[in-house]
């Protein structure tokens, strides 16, 4: 489910296209001659993170020139693209809106389940969470996450939790659960239909990737 704001523009404007988006390369060489050269290729205000042999970049507005610099400096590589936002959290839905001045952004993934039918379920869950489970994004608010996008390629998802500059994960997570005992059961439902990529441990869903600075 996506949420878009727009403010009012004359005809002679144009409107911000720039929407938050994904690459993933898959890549065997994880040399920090490799994490240097993808470094050199960033903007400002794009992130690089690694799992294993998974690096992605996160950004807004990623666009077909980045594409075509990873498939020139590596021609060996495999390249995903994500621009299936299907479901966006902000603190719009918060009773108090305040945003953070600077951000966190935490990533994660993990494969839905094969099933198609399981596949349409989890994707209806979230189109209709915000009116039919309020409690989850009640549990982001108590939580200060300050954004939540999930992204989809075929089956597999992309996370990404923005939370206040200088606060952690472990520590905000549990404030989504506090008093609010529905979250566990979303978080319950929400599980039979995901699984861990290639490369994860038996038992192992959604795993975290590490932010390249």
């Amino acid at each position: 489910m996506m949420v878009q704001v727009y403010a009012c523009q004359s005809p002679k404007q144009k409107p911000d296209v720039q929407k938050p988006a994904i690459i993933e390369m898959l890549y065997q060489d994880t040399s920090e001659a490799t994490i240097n050269q993808l470094k050199a290729l960033l903007k400002e205000d794009e992130h690089l993170f690694r799992w294993k042999t998974h690096f992605v970049v996160y950004g807004k507005g990623l666009d077909s020139a980045l594409d075509d610099s990873l498939k020139m400096r590596f021609p060996e590589a495999e390249l995903k693209q994500y621009d299936d936002l299907f479901y966006e959290f902000n603190r719009s839905y918060c009773t108090d809106t305040t945003t953070a001045r600077d951000w966190e952004h935490i990533l994660l993934t993990a494969n839905l389940v094969a099933d198609t039918t399981l596949q349409n379920e989890y994707l209806k869950y979230h189109a209709t969470q915000f009116k039919e489970w309020p409690e989850v994004s009640k549990g982001f608010c108590n939580a200060s996450f300050q954004q939540l996008l999930l992204f989809k390629n075929g089956r597999q998802l992309m996370l990404v939790i923005s939370i206040p500059k200088g606060k952690t994960l472990d520590e905000l997570n549990p404030k989504t659960t506090q008093n609010n005992p529905r979250v566990n059961e979303w978080n319950k439902l929400m599980s039979k239909y995901q699984e861990g990529i290639a490369g994860t441990t038996k038992g192992e869903t959604w795993v975290f990737f590490n932010s390249i600075k």
